[in-house]
C-alpha cells in the first residue's frame, strides 16, 4: 500500500479475515480506533528512534491508513524483524512526519477511542493531543493484566502473547507487519468487550494467560541488533535512561 492510499484488511493475509468481511449492510460509524507506530533506530542507543510507520485499523478492522515515514536523521538500523520495514521501502514510499501525522489526522475522528497495546506512547511519537485529536485511550497491557497469586502481583502480558493465547494467532507467515499489530489489537479489544459480558469466559481466559508458557520478547531474544541496544533492562549496557 502506498503512502496515502487506503484499503482493507483484505489487501493482507487471509488468516486475518474480519468477521465484517462478508456482511454487505451499512455499519454504525466507527468509535474504536488502533494506532501502530514502528520506528527505526537512529543512533545506537534504545532510545534513538525515529517514526517510520503508521497505520490505523478501525473496530472492522477496515484499514483506513497505512503511511510510510521517511526520518530526517541518518537512520542506523531498520529493525527489520521487529518492525518489517527495510530501506527500500522507506526511502521508496516515505513522507515527512509532519505530512503523515497531518494526514492521520484528517482520517482520524475527534470522537475516537483509540486503542491498542502500550498505545500511550504511539500517541506520544505522534503528539497526539486527547480531547483535541481523540476523545481517549484504552491500554490492553492494563485491560488485560491478571492477578497472579503465585508471585502476589499483576501479570502484565505481550501483544504477541494475547493474540497466541486468546486468539489462536499463529506467527505471521508473511513477516512482521504494523497493520496486522493494528488489527490484532483491535480483534483483542473486541474480544475483551465480549469476554466482559461473561464472568466465566473472562475467568478462564485470565486462566489460560497465566498457564501458558510466556512469550520471549524481541528485546529478550536479542539484547542488540545491529548494534543497536534494544532496551532490555536486564541486559542493557548503552547506558541510556529508560524512559517511562
Amino acid at each position: 500500500m502506498h503512502p496515502g492510499t487506503f484499503g482493507s484488511y483484505q489487501q493482507y493475509p487471509a488468516q486475518y479475515d474480519s468477521y465484517h468481511s462478508q456482511q454487505h449492510y451499512a455499519l454504525p460509524p466507527a468509535l474504536y480506533y488502533s494506532i501502530d507506530v514502528e520506528c527505526v533506530a537512529t543512533g545506537l542507543d534504545h532510545n534513538a528512534r525515529a517514526v517510520a510507520q503508521i497505520s490505523l485499523v478501525d473496530q472492522y478492522e477496515r484499514v483506513s491508513l497505512n503511511l510510510y515515514v521517511k526520518p530526517d536523521r541518518p537512520v542506523v538500523s531498520y529493525l527489520t524483524p521487529l518492525t518489517g520495514l527495510s530501506q527500500e521501502l522507506v526511502e521508496s514510499q516515505g513522507m515527512s512526519l509532519a505530512d503523515a501525522v497531518a494526514t492521520l489526522r484528517q482520517y482520524l475522528p475527534a470522537s475516537a477511542i483509540l486503542v491498542g497495546q502500550n498505545v500511550g506512547k504511539d500517541v506520544e511519537w505522534l503528539k497526539l493531543k486527547e480531547g483535541a485529536d481523540f476523545k481517549a485511550l484504552v491500554d490492553l497491557s492494563g485491560v488485560y493484566r491478571v492477578w497472579n497469586p503465585r508471585f502476589k502481583t499483576w501479570s502484565v502480558f505481550s501483544q504477541d502473547h494475547l493474540a497466541r493465547v486468546l486468539l489462536n494467532w499463529g506467527p505471521d507467515a508473511a513477516g512482521h507487519d504494523a497493520v496486522l499489530d493494528a488489527v490484532k489489537s483491535v480483534r483483542l479489544f473486541n474480544l475483551y468487550s465480549q469476554l466482559q459480558a461473561s464472568p466465566e469466559a473472562w475467568q478462564s481466559a485470565q486462566e489460560a494467560l497465566l498457564a501458558a508458557e510466556p512469550t520471549e520478547s524481541f528485546a529478550k531474544r536479542n539484547p542488540t541488533f545491529e548494534g543497536v541496544c534494544m532496551g532490555n533492562r536486564k541486559t542493557c549496557r548503552c547506558g541510556a535512561p529508560f524512559l517511562g
